[in-house]
Parts: structure tokens; C-alpha cells; sequence
């Protein structure tokens, strides 16, 4: 579990102007957030458009990322979803070589009351091959996972390790991380909140903005797990505007709009999202340009 502590970033899905998924710019994402020290990887989450990705494309994106990757980092899957029985399924039929864990999102649309979360990630848990980092993420799933819920689950699945908790509720984080079992990992999915959650006793991050601001943003977390709280905080305050300016008009527009300014990767999406308006776009690359030592890698 100590792979996950510290900074994971969910990992954009470049793609081409066509829209056809942009496999150079993906290899060169996956250097970029390396070399600026992130801990591991997430792949095929919510920022990398995977609802608008065909299995085919899938597949790719999780093999050039293996590729890329060559072992250096670890590699967690994004395999979740409001079926039950299809995410059991999905599990069983995926190719989960090169991954350590998987991430699975609490069930979205349906609004299963807490009973039935539990019996979804029970369910899940009993047929899993991988280690379990749960997401609750209110704002995308419309139900929210309640730590008596977590916590249930925690301690009765041993390969449930961890939760990226991302409802922006610091009180919910904190009722977590005071009540969970000693090894189990509280994990910030708001980028934010992510340096007081982890000094309240969290384990991390799975960022959005650390894959452009890579080794600030990791470095930020680090100092935070070493309780270097003045020199966390100055990076915090640096970096909060950029934070602000990618979720402004939707994830991983703002992302993508940053890395393209980075020159990292380009920022076309899928509908139906859209990219951000040109006052937004030129905002970020002002932030960028000004702060073009942290993003020069």
C-alpha cells in the first residue's frame, strides 16, 4: 500500500484533432508527470474521458501508458461503474497485467442508498484479482458515500485498501481518517483540499493538476506527509490559482487547456464536452507563461 502514498495523477486522454486518441502526445504525458516525481498513475479514470473511448481505444490507452511507463511507476485502472454484475464481469474479462489496483467509482444515476453501496463493493471485493482504491465523488455520482460505508467496507475487505475521497467535505475526510483501520489509505480526489486532508492524516492524492504542475504538486504533497507545513503551504498558495482556473469550466477541459500551454499534450476533448472559452484559455496560459520555470520540466 505505500505505493499509493503520496501524489497519483489521473492521467488525460490526449487526442488528435480528429479525435482519434493521440498516442505520442499520450507517451509524452506519461514522461512528463514521471519526470516530475508523481508516485504512481491512474489510468482510464474520469479525467481521461473513458466513458467516450471505445474497448479498442481502451485497450490502447492502457497499453501505450504500459509502455511508456516501462515499469517505473505503479498503475492503477479505473474499472467501475452503476452495473453491478457488468463491473464483476468487466473485472473478469479484463487484462490486468501491468496494473497493481484498480479504482472503482461508487455507483452513479441510480442513487443505491448506503445498503446498497455496500452490497455493489462487497460484491466487488469478493471478485476482484487486484487490490480496491474506492471513489466517492458526490458531484459526479449524485449519492454520497458515507464513511459508516467506508468504513464497513474497509474493515471487512482486506483488498479494499483505500478511498479517493473527492465530495470537498474536509469534516467527511477528517470523520474517515479519525475512524478508519490503521493501513487503510484516505486519499484526497480533490486537488484543493489535498494538503489539509493529508495534514489531518491522509495518505495523498490522485491529482488532476499534478500532471501539469507535476513536481510542484508532488513535491507539495511530500512536504505535507513530512508535516513541513510552511514550505507545503507556500507551494499550496502558488499553485491554487491554477487549480481554480482548470475545474473553472469542467474536468479535463481546464487540463487539457493547461497541457496544451505546456506543450505537453493538445487539448481537443470529446463531446459533449466542449473546450473552455477563450477568456478561460487565455487565462491559464498566462498563469502558465508567468510560472514557465514550474511548468519547464
Amino acid at each position: 500500500m505505500q505505493s499509493f502514498v503520496g501524489t497519483g495523477v489521473a492521467l488525460v486522454t490526449p487526442f488528435k484533432s480528429d479525435f482519434s486518441v493521440d498516442v505520442e502526445a499520450l507517451e509524452q504525458l506519461v514522461e512528463h508527470v514521471t519526470k516530475g516525481g508523481v508516485e504512481y498513475l491512474v489510468v482510464l479514470g474520469t479525467t481521461a474521458e473513458s466513458v467516450t473511448l471505445s474497448k479498442a481505444e481502451k485497450e490502447l490507452v492502457k497499453a501505450t501508458i504500459i509502455d511508456a511507463n516501462q515499469g517505473r511507476l505503479p498503475l492503477v485502472l479505473g474499472v467501475g461503474g452503476n452495473h453491478t454484475a457488468g463491473v464483476i464481469e468487466e473485472l473478469n474479462a479484463e487484462n490486468l497485467k501491468g496494473f497493481a489496483a484498480i479504482l472503482s467509482v461508487s455507483p452513479f444515476y441510480n442513487k443505491p442508498t448506503q445498503e446498497g453501496i455496500y452490497q455493489h463493493f462487497k460484491a466487488i471485493a469478493l471478485s476482484s484479482p487486484l487490490p480496491i482504491i474506492l471513489y466517492n465523488v458526490p458531484g459526479r455520482t449524485a449519492s454520497n458515500m458515507l464513511p459508516s460505508t467506508v468504513i464497513r467496507l474497509a474493515s471487512e475487505f482486506p483488498n479494499i485498501i483505500g478511498i479517493k475521497e473527492a465530495a470537498g467535505d474536509l469534516v467527511q475526510a477528517m470523520q474517515l481518517i479519525q475512524h478508519k483501520p490503521a493501513n487503510f489509505l484516505v486519499i484526497s480526489g480533490d486537488d484543493m483540499i489535498a494538503l489539509p486532508m493529508v495534514l489531518a492524516g491522509g495518505s495523498g492524492v490522485i491529482s488532476v493538476i499534478g500532471q501539469g504542475f507535476a513536481t510542484e504538486f508532488s513535491e507539495l504533497i511530500r512536504l505535507g506527509l513530512n508535516r513541513k507545513v510552511d514550505e507545503a503551504y507556500a507551494l499550496h498558495y502558488q499553485l491554487a490559482e491554477s487549480i481554480d482556473l482548470i475545474f473553472e469550466q469542467g474536468n479535463p477541459a481546464g487540463i487539457k487547456e493547461m497541457l496544451q500551454a505546456m506543450k505537453v499534450t493538445g487539448k481537443t476533448v470529446r463531446l459533449p464536452l466542449v473546450n473552455v472559452n477563450e477568456d478561460l484559455a487565455n487565462r491559464i496560459e498566462s498563469f502558465v507563461t508567468k510560472n514557465y520555470k514550474l511548468a519547464n520540466l
